[in-house]
C-alpha cells in the first residue's frame, strides 16, 4: 500500500464492464512522511467518498482489482481508505 493525495479526477467516455459508475482520480503518489514523490497514477475510488486533497491509501496490481464489487474489473490502482493520522500525527 501507498499514500497518496487527490489531485483531480479522470473522465472517461468509454468504461469497461464492471466500472460503470465509478470515479477515476488523479493520485500524485506520497512517501512515509506525506511529502510528494512527483508520481502520478489514475486511481479507481473503491470506497466513493475521496476527493480532491484528501490524502488516501492507494492499491495497486491484482489487489487493485479485486478491491472493486464486481471484482477482478481492469484497474491499475485503487483507493482503499482515506487517511486521517500517520504515527500519531494528524494528516494535514
Amino acid at each position: 500500500m501507498q499514500f497518496g493525495r487527490v489531485r483531480g479526477s479522470v473522465v472517461a467516455t468509454v468504461k469497461a464492464e464492471g466500472l460503470e459508475g465509478v470515479r477515476l482520480l488523479l493520485v500524485e503518489a506520497l512517501d512515509d512522511d506525506l511529502a510528494p514523490t512527483g508520481a502520478t497514477v489514475v486511481a479507481a475510488d473503491a470506497i466513493h467518498t475521496a476527493g480532491p486533497g484528501d490524502v488516501v491509501q492507494v492499491i495497486a496490481s491484482r489487489e487493485a482489482a479485486e478491491a472493486l464489487s464486481p471484482s477482478f474489473v481492469p484497474v491499475d490502482h485503487a483507493i482503499v481508505a482515506l487517511v486521517d493520522e500517520v504515527d500519531g500525527r494528524r494528516v494535514p
